[in-house]
């Protein structure tokens, strides 16, 4: 990752939760954090109403994590969000609101505070009406949003008003050890000023998806749904994590919590407070670890390196000569193992720069050098990376898509660029894919489904969702109830199907 701040001179590796089925964020409830001292304001600021020196225990196991306690708590903040949704229909525009609860925490004196990006963006849909934070003494104040990186989950607020407030330093991550006393402070399932203490389980976890952002604090501290962006402290009253995700078969907490490590959080904090634009590097390749069964086939040792599944034509992976195929062992000098990825390596390699990539291919060991690109924002990955035949619905709407073709079609579409086009076995293709279609709706019912391309609409070409839009309110205002479809299935010939529209109430 780089900014374009010149006082950023600490590695960045992001980390990003995980969406996996055992895996359940904590927006609306728990999280824990982890921080260390940033930025120049906080650490020069008397930080007079935190005796933390004086509260910190004897090293062993503390007798009590009383007086620790007592003096973090005025920097943890329950954060409550009221957000709106607009819905344009022929009948005129409906609202609809929502809310969500979470964890934060202090870390100057002028109230800049640390949460997950999904505390207060838990739907890209909804625009952000009001932030509300509440201090452990019950002082209630507005904040705004300072900024969000979604990639690494992580946001950061300001209160409006103020400029003599508790905080804590974010710090530590890195000295963490396995069995480690840690506490988290959060406001789970809106119970304000919960404490809860544990021991760190694990550091540098990754949770099986290996993303640039998969690395994580693992603790047995107990956090629950609202603990989300909350802080996780060691001994020493350091944040050394923010509370982000667990594992749990029924959503509570079964002693398997994730907290983004404070050395990762701590320069994205800082450029979101300074304004800083965040860029990470990007190589343009599908790959999958090394297992068993693709060491056998390789004859190579398993887990030593990953295998590229597919190469992003014009992406840096293909300028430099890689290819599909090809087990990537090394990045700039850095191998590659269980618990460092090849996208966690790329992530942090400032963009523009030229590393070694050493792979092998066809048994023997190679090396190219790389131009390392910018990482795209994870709309364009998900275009990318479309799977037309995949059984599981993709993650939830992205801020782009529309709810007018949902609420009236029961379809999620995606505007067909050239990489989705391959993945439909047709480059030629042109109009909208298909990527979720409600099975409650009539397009289900005539057997639209996922990959499936939409061609025209009412008999107009329809290449973009704004076009799909009009078509759909002009069959609206002419008062008809169903509207024609040419519908490309793939691998058969396109047909022309009526679909009947539902009432947006």
């Amino acid at each position: 990752m780089r900014t374009r701040n010149k006082r950023m001179n600490k590695d960045v590796k992001p980390v990003r939760y995980s969406y996996g089925i055992t895996s359940a964020l904590l927006a609306g409830g728990a999280a824990i954090s982890l921080i260390t001292g940033f930025p120049a304001g906080a650490q020069v600021a008397q930080n007079h109403d935190l005796q933390i020196a004086d509260a910190v225990p004897a090293a062993g196991a503390p007798s009590s994590f009383a007086e620790l306690t007592q003096a973090l708590m005025p920097a943890v903040v329950n954060i409550s969000t009221r957000q709106s949704l607009t819905i344009e229909g022929r009948r005129g525009s409906v609202t609809r609101e929502g809310q969500s609860l979470g964890s934060g925490f202090i870390v100057t004196a002028d109230g800049y505070i640390v949460t997950n990006n999904h505390v207060v963006r838990p739907d890209g849909r909804l625009t952000l009406e009001e932030v509300t934070v509440q201090l452990s003494n019950g002082d209630e104040y507005e904040a705004e949003l300072v900024g969000t990186d979604p990639d690494s989950d992580l946001a950061v607020l300001k209160i409006t008003r103020g400029d003599d407030f508790p905080f804590v330093h974010m710090g530590g991550a890195t000295e963490a050890r396995v069995g480690d006393w840690v506490i988290a402070i959060g406001n789970p399932y809106g119970l304000d000023g919960t404490v809860t203490a544990g021991i760190v389980s694990a550091i540098n976890r990754t949770t099986g998806r290996r993303g640039a952002f998969d690395r994580y604090i693992q603790t047995d501290a107990s956090i629950n749904s609202g603990n989300s962006g909350g802080p996780l402290f060691d001994m020493q009253g350091n944040v050394i994590g923010i509370n982000n995700n667990i594992i749990s078969p029924t959503g509570g907490n079964i002693g398997i919590g994730f907290a983004i490590p404070a050395n990762v959080a701590a320069p994205i904090v800082e450029a979101l407070i300074n304004g800083d634009e965040i860029e990470r590097g990007y190589l343009g390749v599908q790959i999958v670890p090394v297992d068993e069964d693709y060491a056998d086939a390789l004859g190579i040792p398993e887990n030593s390196g990953e295998f590229i599944q597919a190469v992003q034509p014009g992406e840096p992976a293909e300028e430099a000569g890689l290819r599909a195929g090809d087990v990537v062992i090394t990045v700039d000098g850095e191998p590659i193992t269980r618990d460092q990825s090849l996208s966690y390596l790329v992530a942090n390699i400032a963009p523009g720069t030229r590393v070694p990539i050493e792979f092998i291919r066809d048994g023997e060991r190679q090396t190219v050098r790389v131009t390392v690109g910018t990482r795209p924002s994870r709309e364009e990955l998900e275009a990318q990376q479309f799977n037309p035949d995949a059984e599981e619905p993709e993650p939830p709407q992205a801020e782009d898509e529309s709810q007018l073709i949902e609420d009236v079609l029961g379809l999620r579409v995606r505007e067909i660029t050239p990489v989705i086009a391959r993945q439909l076995g047709n480059s030629n293709y042109e109009g909208l894919v298909i990527i979720d279609v409600d099975s409650n709706s009539d397009a289900a019912r005539k057997g639209l489904s996922r990959g499936m391309v939409i061609e025209s609409a009412n008999y107009q070409e329809v290449l973009t969702q704004a076009e799909l839009e009009a078509q759909i309110r002009a069959v609206q205002e002419d008062g008809r109830e169903a509207m024609l479809m040419r519908i490309n299935p793939r691998n058969q010939p396109s047909r022309t199907v009526p679909i009947r529209l539902r009432d947006e109430d």
